[in-house]
């Protein structure tokens, strides 16, 4: 399996290399604000629904201002008077609670220059970048990096060499990045503008602080100036002839034994820090048996892939978060964002093997749903009303609500079961099963 998905992912490389190359002498200048590639541009910034940039301009005013000042915004670019406005610093808390991820929020209308210019520069690059990187890249994803380590596990390669790359976009070299993007742009307008967003600055809190490194997580650009950035690692690792995969700024190389994967740990560390410029993290870099290690969220037991545990304790952690008795909204609405969840972390992480826990986990999600509504029904009438509208018998649904006992407890009794049955959240309030998206994925009708 991880051989034909290498094979159709090389395929698709070199047929665009054959159709893009001629690119590369061409005047970019005329191509990234183009009303074509401009069109093709909006949607995908207003698709994100991103945060308000420094301007305060969100992307539902943004039609209404481009329709007045676009013209004048894209003749400035074409004659490179155009400066881009800093960016707004942001916090994303990690999860579990787990400390907070710095995250650079432009304005509006500097997100959609910067994703007209990555449409136009990313199918110059993308040809030439390894067929082991898989990060933002056309018809690839994080399953197909995870997919082919697999591959090379079946293949005998059980040592795992994992370096974490010391707050990456935060420390990447202006100057060799855009040495590294000379080398296949010859537009030298299209540098300078891509110069000009990489210096414009930050605003935290009330002060503007330069920007003399780094690249900020959260722009439509970052992507693929990452991808330019860790390009030349790919071509090393394949060079010395490595088996790797990497997606963003996350790689894992996999070795046959731990007296080979500490070579290549020493000697990627010397690579990584003298010519590409990058700190390694020591204490989150490992060196061990591909069954301790984790990649992209998931984990390999022998050949077999599972989500990692840190991922299904943070999954836990968000169904309590979005099943918790204060969260003051209406049933509807928590039964919405909940499935919401739900189908988006199974779509990512329900391509693990491991199906046990499941429907476990559904009888718990359950249980914390009929707790809340307990305790949103506050009173001993309407406890009684409520349960006898869905079925329950007077007698246990009398003694249930003068129970003194706590909501999780009585979330369990025959009153509160025979009424909020599992059939009454799936059908009338539409609660997805954890088990049922999981069975779906990998066994489709």
């Amino acid at each position: 399996m991880a051989d034909s998905t290498k094979t159709d992912l090389k395929q698709v490389t070199a047929s665009r290399r054959t159709v893009i190359d001629p690119a590369l002498r061409e005047d970019l200048r005329g191509r990234v604000l183009t009303p074509e590639n401009v069109r093709q541009a909006w949607p995908q910034v207003k698709a994100n629904h991103g945060a308000p940039g420094v301007e305060g301009m969100t992307v539902e005013a943004f039609p209404a201002f481009a329709r007045e000042h676009w013209v004048s915004i894209r003749q400035a670019v074409r004659d490179e008077t155009y400066q881009p406005a800093p960016v707004r610093r942001t916090e994303s808390p990690k999860r579990q609670g787990k400390g907070t991820r710095l995250l650079g929020i432009p304005t509006v209308v500097d997100r959609v220059i910067q994703q007209a210019i990555a449409q136009v520069l990313g199918p110059i690059f993308d040809p030439e970048f390894s067929a082991s990187s898989f990060g933002f890249r056309p018809g690839r994803s994080a399953h197909h990096a995870v997919k082919q380590i697999q591959g090379y596990i079946k293949a005998g390669y059980r040592v795992a060499v994992d370096l974490d790359l010391a707050k990456f976009f935060d420390r990447v070299n202006h100057d060799a990045l855009m040495a590294r993007g000379a080398r296949k742009v010859r537009d030298k307008a299209r540098l300078r503008l891509m110069g000009k967003y990489l210096r414009a600055g930050v605003v935290v809190g009330a002060s503007l602080q330069p920007t003399e490194e780094g690249v900020p997580q959260g722009s439509p650009l970052s992507p693929l100036l990452s991808n330019i950035r860790l390009d030349d690692l790919d071509k090393e690792l394949e060079r010395r002839g490595h088996h790797f995969a990497r997606y963003c700024d996350d790689f894992l190389i996999v070795v046959h034994s731990q007296r080979a994967g500490a070579r290549v740990k020493a000697s990627l560390t010397r690579f990584l820090r003298q010519p590409l410029k990058l700190e390694i993290n020591e204490t989150k870099s490992t060196l061990g048996p591909t069954n301790e290690c984790t990649f992209l969220g998931f984990a390999f037991h022998g050949t077999r892939i599972y989500w990692s545990r840190e991922a299904f304790q943070d999954f836990r952690y968000r169904l309590r978060k979005l099943t918790g008795r204060s969260w003051g909204v209406s049933l509807a609405y928590r039964i919405s964002k909940l499935n919401e969840y739900l189908r988006g972390w199974i779509h990512y992480f329900g391509r693990s093997q491991y199906y046990r826990p499941l429907p476990e986990l559904d009888a718990w999600l359950r249980r914390r749903l009929r707790m809340g509504l307990w305790k949103q029904w506050r009173y001993v009438r309407t406890k009684v009303r409520e349960l006898l509208k869905l079925g329950t018998a007077r007698k246990p649904a009398t003694l249930t609500a003068l129970s003194r006992k706590g909501p999780w407890h009585l979330s369990r009794t025959l009153a509160t079961q025979t009424g909020m049955t599992n059939q009454w959240l799936t059908e009338t309030l539409g609660l997805v099963s954890i088990r049922t998206l999981w069975i779906s994925l990998h066994y489709p009708t």
